[in-house]
């Protein structure tokens, strides 16, 4: 049975005027379980401890993906555990004021996001049951939900198989297959995309999701990444070729971040 597939696939052509399949590399079989089984072993023993990994809730993942939009996970800890100690629930979030959300939200920053959480959660109280759709296209309907955090939801909280991909994810995926492709364009950011979508396992694709995350935000760092305690090296053209610092390739960096630390390049 062919895998779902849940990411974008846009069929846009390279700047060079290349088929954008072209542009993907040769992922096997063989590879995808050597990869994924390793950077899952990795991550059972080196994992962070952190408070949202602790549940498979969709309202807590959304609450912790909003608040993580540029804001270090530091600072993240004491507002997420504050924040889901005032609102528990989706219902409890979406009967209370909008003066009462942002009163808790204080001190967080980029206040739009705390307008898009209580939007997002009376939309999902009044119009889907108080239940996160299971949908792509739906969740991407919803208030401040983009691609990203639809992967979240889809992969972590329902083990979907969804790719889900924020900078250090980039920067792990171009610096594995050596990507020449400009990620800071549309076209770069798509390849990557269809990258971790022929990665992410059938089974168990929240643990892998965040697995690539956390290996991006402690290992491979944007500048002197640890490549000698690196659970995947051996998969890694870039650390094989010596030339971890030239990836990712970007002319310009992008606006919006996911900080579960560092993601900048």
């Amino acid at each position: 049975m062919p895998r779902k597939k849940t990411s974008p696939r846009p069929d846009q052509n390279s700047a060079s005027g290349a088929p954008f399949e072209n542009s993907l590399p040769d992922i096997t079989a063989g590879f995808r379980r050597g990869f994924q089984a390793a950077l899952r072993g990795w991550f059972e023993t080196a994992q962070r401890d952190l408070p949202w990994r602790r549940t498979r809730d969709p309202y807590a993942i959304v609450v912790s993906e909003l608040m993580l939009q540029q804001t270090q996970v530091s600072k993240v800890i004491p507002f997420f555990e504050g924040f889901m100690a005032a609102f528990p629930t989706l219902e409890s979030l979406a009967e209370s004021s909008e003066e009462e959300v942002l009163r808790h939200w204080s001190g967080l920053g980029y206040y739009r996001r705390a307008h898009y959480l209580l939007a997002l959660a009376r939309e999902v109280a009044n119009s889907h049951q108080g239940r996160f759709p299971r949908d792509r296209k739906q969740l991407l309907s919803l208030p401040g939900i983009g691609e990203y955090t639809a992967g979240a939801i889809l992969s972590i909280a329902f083990d979907i198989p969804s790719a889900l991909v924020d900078g250090n994810v980039e920067r792990v995926l171009a610096r594995v297959f050596c990507c020449q492709e400009d990620l800071s364009t549309a076209h770069g950011k798509a390849v990557i995309w269809k990258i971790a979508d022929h990665l992410v396992p059938e089974s168990g694709a929240g643990t892998f999701n965040q697995a690539l995350m956390e290996l991006g935000a402690t290992l491979c760092l944007p500048q002197n990444p640890s490549c000698p305690a690196c659970p995947i090296r051996a998969y890694c053209q870039a650390f094989q070729q010596g030339n971890s610092a030239s990836f990712p390739v970007k002319t310009r960096s992008s606006r919006k971040v996911h900080l579960e630390e560092p993601v900048p390049d």
